[in-house]
């Protein structure tokens, strides 16, 4: 970590990579952590004798648990800086994986999720603004640095499902908790380079963020139609990520090992597409990559339901890419709707990022339960046409005339 102490003397507003690295890096380890838990649903439905309501409800209360807190959390950092937060988000998720590993009732499963959701909590809005202190002018790419290093970790997940916990059992997860040690000193040494520095930044940028606000109406307009659209997004993505593995055992017979294979790959081009999405959000404009990002899923995702093995893992690619590239961009476009607010917002739309996974993995559980799992493609493939909304947006030049109007 000498690298962060390296960069301390470099000027208040360039953009200081090692950082970013850092908390991208730190965000590799916690979404590693956590998607061991959708990761391991085959080995739970087995252990517990679950159904699908059950499993979506595993899911549920992790995504409500972090969602709820995130927005509280987020503003609470905006109001007053607390630069060791960080560390104390990655001890949550210590203990959650702890209990996870060491869990033998079905409660205990939803224990260790609820820890693990306030963990990421804590995370998310806290790096979110530690990111734009140290990204200068370069937003977007900072927001997409530090979104792929959670999608690496979210696919790098499975792999260690399949290759580890696969055969030394559930309980393998407790040992991977010591990537949460890990996590805390690496976190607690950012947290040094935002109380020496990171605070000058946010002092010499308030007030001039402060001055012209939108009028209060178009800005609830523009964040109801962004949140709408991380509606659509994370509402599909739940039904791959907490199902595509049985959808492939059930369709097409493949083993837990070969279906947890297909959803890393698939988990790989969420990451792709997500690093990509920024640097093309910021030179390209914000507005035209949502357009491209939500929209162009859709036709992919109709077809999906029908295709054969090669064809659902390549359409599965291809959605990925392309339907993660838009999230730098909402994110951005949303602290940019609401200066001086970086933690609420961040909050606000990783929170709600998370809800609507929770809640769409429950509802779909449900709804696998009572018709089939192909049913449920078929239904979900519409979801990205709530990207049509995305015309009420302004684009960056029109946003920035509103805010100095």
């Amino acid at each position: 970590m000498t690298s962060i102490a390296a960069s301390q003397e470099r000027p208040v507003e360039g953009t200081v990579y090692p950082v970013i690295f850092a908390v991208g890096f730190c965000h590799m380890l916690n979404d590693m952590m956590q998607s061991l838990i959708p990761s391991i649903y085959p080995n739970l439905k087995t252990m517990f004798d679950l159904n699908f309501t059950q499993i979506g409800l595993i899911t549920l209360v992790f995504q409500v648990t972090a969602s709820l807190l995130q927005p509280l959390v987020g503003l609470y950092g905006d109001r007053r800086a607390v630069p060791y937060l960080l560390p104390a988000g990655a001890a949550f998720t210590l203990t959650g994986l702890l209990l996870l590993g060491l869990a033998n009732s079905y409660a205990m499963v939803l224990i260790a999720a609820s820890v693990v959701g306030m963990g990421s909590s804590v995370f998310h809005p806290e790096s979110s603004r530690v990111v734009r202190m140290a990204a200068g002018a370069r937003h977007g790419f900072g927001q997409a640095t530090f979104q792929v290093g959670g999608n690496i970790g979210g696919a790098v997940g499975p792999l260690i499902a399949a290759f580890v916990v696969l055969k030394y059992g559930h309980s393998a997860i407790a040992w991977c908790s010591l990537l949460a040690l890990l996590s805390i000193a690496v976190l607690w040494n950012v947290g040094r380079w935002y109380k020496h520095h990171g605070l000058e930044r946010l002092k010499a940028r308030h007030h001039a963020s402060l001055r012209m606000p939108l009028p209060h109406g178009r800005t609830v307009l523009y964040v109801g139609v962004l949140l709408a659209l991380i509606f659509s997004k994370f509402f599909y993505l739940a039904s791959i990520t907490s199902y595509y593995t049985f959808y492939l055992i059930h369709h097409f017979h493949l083993s837990v090992r070969d279906a947890q294979l297909h959803l890393f790959l698939f988990l790989a081009a969420v990451a792709v597409g997500t690093f990509t999405g920024g640097p093309i959000g910021d030179r390209y404009g914000r507005k035209y990559l949502i357009w491209f990002s939500v929209l162009g899923a859709l036709p992919f995702a109709l077809i999906l339901p029908f295709a054969n093995l090669f064809w659902t893992a390549t359409l599965t690619v291809l959605i990925g890419l392309i339907l993660a590239s838009a999230f730098p961009a909402i994110v951005v476009y949303g602290q940019e709707l609401i200066p001086g607010r970086v933690g609420m917002v961040s909050g606000l739309f990783f929170g709600f990022s998370f809800g609507m996974g929770g809640l769409g993995a429950a509802a779909i559980g449900v709804l696998a339960d009572h018709t089939s799992i192909e049913f449920v493609y078929r239904v979900c493939a519409f979801l990205p046409a709530i990207g049509l909304l995305a015309a009420f947006l302004p684009s960056e030049k029109r946003l920035r005339a509103l805010t100095h109007s």
